[in-house]
């Protein structure tokens, strides 16, 4: 109740969407996902609104989904756009019986502080170079502190930054700023020193939805894979999403998070 309340304090009484705000919704999605009772943050949409829920781009009840599971969270890292009200979270859980990465981009109404949409990238086994383990053992090792005031790049940088690595999959003539030390997470696999990839054309990546953080130098994009699922048609493919970390204008970490419509999709 009391959080209930101090959230409509920050949204009404401010106007504005804040770090707070994003962050205690954030909180409240991880307890729910935990505690296997999604009502919890079913909640905290709009009264009058039934509140979007997708899973792997397929829109589903809330409550048939993977937070109606209860799950244990070994490692969890968010980033927080305030320009977009929006919220993106990295969950990684090693448990035994199913193991899971899941990337949760949470909306919110800036003007309300109501959440208003929830949409999830779940990977478990069979899914592209899935491997909880490493994806645990990879995110612990690096560092996403907060970049000092005077060293943060504009959103505009960052964004651009997240749109030439995704650029030149099928472009070869775009350049990338990667860092030297530029590391790639994908799935559980973690590759150093050459963070470039590119593809056969025609290859367009559609459907970018963007979270940015400055305060992190973060930008994750939830969008469509085209190629890789041999069950699927190519475009506009399957459900994926990147997280970056831009530092100086260059692109320190990349987190890959790719669902195949089947089991071991790849072609």
């Amino acid at each position: 109740m009391l959080y209930l309340v101090t959230l409509a304090y920050l949204g009404l009484a401010s106007g504005a969407c804040t770090r707070d705000l994003l962050r205690g919704i954030t909180t409240s999605y991880l307890e729910a996902l935990t505690s296997g009772k999604p009502a919890s943050i079913e909640s905290l949409g709009a009264e009058d609104t039934r509140l979007a829920y997708q899973e792997n781009d397929v829109s589903l009840d809330i409550s048939k989904g993977i937070l109606s599971q209860g799950i244990a969270i070994d490692f969890n890292r968010s980033i927080y756009d305030t320009t977009e009200c929006a919220s993106y979270t990295e969950i990684v859980s090693t448990s035994r019986s199913h193991p899971y990465v899941i990337g949760t981009r949470l909306a919110v109404t800036s003007d309300s502080g109501r959440l208003n949409k929830i949409e999830s990238v779940v990977c478990d086994d069979g899914d592209w170079l899935f491997n909880a383990t490493g994806s645990l053992r990879y995110n612990k090792q690096e560092v996403w502190d907060p970049i000092p005031e005077e060293k943060r790049n504009t959103r505009e940088v960052i964004k651009a930054a997240g749109d030439a690595y995704i650029d030149a999959w099928g472009d070869s003539s775009v350049q990338p700023p990667f860092s030297k030390s530029c590391a790639r997470l994908e799935g559980g696999s973690y590759l150093t020193g050459n963070c470039k990839l590119n593809f056969q054309p025609p290859f367009k990546v559609t459907n970018r939805r963007y979270t940015i953080d400055e305060e992190l130098g973060a930008v994750d994009i939830f969008h469509n894979f085209p190629f890789l699922d041999k069950f699927i048609p190519r475009d506009p493919g399957t459900q994926t999403n990147n997280l970056l970390r831009v530092e100086g204008g260059q692109i320190k970490y990349i987190h890959e998070n790719t669902v195949c419509s089947k089991k071991n999709c790849a072609k």
